[in-house]
């Protein structure tokens, strides 16, 4: 990746994703929208974050939270108006906070415009802007993504007489990358939002955006488009991101960001193997993940423990996978696309410790740390609702009605939130963890204080994974010209020892967080003791 100082704070951001729709009401119609989330602006704040990534807010058809566009370029008005986004604009601003938006060009809405004329106009330049061809190929679901809700990859419009291309849903058609029109459209819709002061892009389905699709093939690099991109975020700020979401295999990591190309990725592969580290209470599928994974000491890349979609597990084996699942879905409905899991992590482990383990490793691993809203004070999820909405229930505010989210009558709720168990929102919500000491919410403030406080470290220092002499310790390390930041988490069950080898005749240790005894062995290295699941971020003076 190309080093520049104007992406500086990237290297140093806390990424805080969150749906308008799910975040906080501020019109008092059952649904979140702009005012709301200018409403909780300082909540973002206090809790040390400086980058928000914003799900789709734009015109769709909502049949997919927003990812099935009708309109690129207009918000839709249950979320608010363009003076309620500059409002937000101008706060992040004052605030130090950028703000990032999800490009979402790999397909519309089936009632978007372009696809009405697309349909309506067979001999118009709309026609090209999808995908088509007169009869259904042999091989027809050889890209599906979501299995076991889809069956093909073409759908038949006999409106147009022919097969139309859909990766995702059929209501979602793929639009034509390689038609040079398209690519003129893809433009104008980042001169529109970077115009507005937004501080760049995550791009969705970035692998599928790239890649041949019936009879549409790309004419040299596809991977030159992103190129392209990038040059035109950078036309409106020099400091802006392009991020993506590409979940393959990490060897085809550098395809995306080489030469200047995406700013960073989503590391799906490195979250996979943290659930299976907690599966099987041992770091070592994380230390044999780090042995695969390009480049980490140049941060290319966005950790997380859960995102707004399913846990994908495709990058494990079959075995792993199947244990993974066994152990944190049970039960047939929590598994989705026979591949993944539609919970999140709280219900997934019912253990505090390890939800508290999981934010020290994701605030501590090499690259830009991303937390889901409500991930800060352990939300669950509903598994009554279908697909993937299970993990976008409305944010648990306070004990109040609707949980702080909506004034309306519940009757007259627009947005899902989890009233029952212990998850719900008597039981878990930001005002209750505002007062306790112990809580979640202000040990995940911490890190983050810390984390920003060591900045240095995290951004810049030298990172290797250190040998353990227990498979269930993960240890590793940040090292700047003459100091180290060691980090310890233990998987197991059970409090054990372990001694660090390779730093030897420590002059000063100071403990930064977690818990640990830590005895100095100047001939062997440091020695610790670790309970249940814990942690220890220390510095060292050598």
């Amino acid at each position: 990746m190309q080093q520049d100082d104007n992406l500086h704070w990237f290297k140093k951001a806390i990424v805080y994703s969150l749906d308008v729709r799910s975040f906080k009401d501020g019109n008092e119609d059952g649904i979140g929208d702009l005012k709301g989330l200018v409403s909780k602006f300082d909540y973002l704040v206090r809790l040390g974050i400086n980058c928000i990534w914003m799900t789709p807010f734009y015109c769709s058809n909502n049949q997919d939270d927003g990812y099935d566009v009708l309109d690129y370029c207009r918000i839709d008005p249950v979320f608010g108006d363009f003076d309620d986004f500059e409002h937000l604009v101008k706060k992040a601003k004052a605030h130090g906070v950028k703000i990032i938006l999800d490009l979402v060009i790999n397909h519309t809405s089936i009632a978007h415009p372009w696809f009405k004329r697309a349909v309506e106009q067979p001999r118009s330049v709309y026609r090209d802007y999808y995908i088509w061809k007169k009869d259904k190929p042999e091989n027809d679901r050889e890209d599906v993504v979501f299995e076991t809700v889809e069956d093909s990859n073409w759908e038949y419009h006999p409106q147009a007489s022919a097969y139309f291309y859909h990766t995702f849903y059929k209501h979602q058609p793929d639009l034509n990358i390689v038609n040079p029109r398209v690519r003129k459209e893809i433009l104008k819709i980042i001169d529109f939002w970077m115009a507005k002061g937004i501080d760049g892009f995550r791009i969705d389905a970035v692998p599928h955006i790239l890649r041949n699709k019936g009879d549409s093939e790309f004419e040299g690099d596809p991977f030159d488009l992103l190129d392209a991109w990038q040059k035109a975020v950078k036309r409106h700020n020099p400091a802006a991101i392009l991020i993506g979401e590409a979940d393959v295999e990490p060897e085809d990591y550098p395809s995306f960001y080489q030469d200047n190309k995406l700013n960073g990725l989503f590391n799906f592969f490195l979250n996979n193997y943290l659930f299976l580290a907690l599966a099987k209470g041992k770091a070592t599928p994380l230390v044999n993940a780090f042995r695969r994974l390009p480049d980490h000491g140049k941060r290319p890349y966005l950790n997380f423990i859960r995102n707004h979609d399913e846990l994908d597990l495709e990058r494990l084996t079959e075995a792993d996978r199947l244990l993974v699942i066994e152990t944190f879905a049970p039960d047939p409905s929590m598994v989705i696309y026979d591949r993944g899991i539609r919970r999140r992590l709280p219900p997934m482990v019912h253990d505090q410790s390890r939800v508290r383990l999981a934010f020290s490793l994701l605030l501590t691993f090499p690259g830009v740390p991303v937390i889901r809203y409500g991930e800060e004070i352990g939300m669950g999820d509903d598994l009554n609702l279908p697909e993937r909405k299970s993990v976008r229930t409305a944010m648990q505010w306070s004990q109040n009605r609707n949980a702080g989210f909506s004034d309306v009558a519940p009757q007259a709720m627009q947005y899902p939130l989890i009233r029952q168990g212990c998850f719900s929102y008597e039981h878990i919500n930001v005002e209750a963890q505002e007062k306790e000491d112990e809580s979640l919410l202000r040990a995940v403030r911490k890190m983050i204080y810390i984390r920003d406080s060591e900045s240095e470290f995290f951004a810049h220092g030298r990172f290797s994974v250190l040998k353990a002499d227990n498979d269930a310790v993960l240890a590793y390390q940040y090292q700047t010209d003459d100091q180290l930041l060691l980090v310890l988490h233990n998987f197991g069950a059970n409090e054990i020892e372990t001694t660090i080898d390779p730093i030897r005749a420590a002059k000063k240790i100071t403990a930064l967080f977690g818990q640990a005894e830590q005895v100095v062995l100047s001939g062997e290295g440091i020695k610790f003791c670790l309970t249940a699941h814990s942690y220890c971020w220390c510095k060292i003076q050598p």
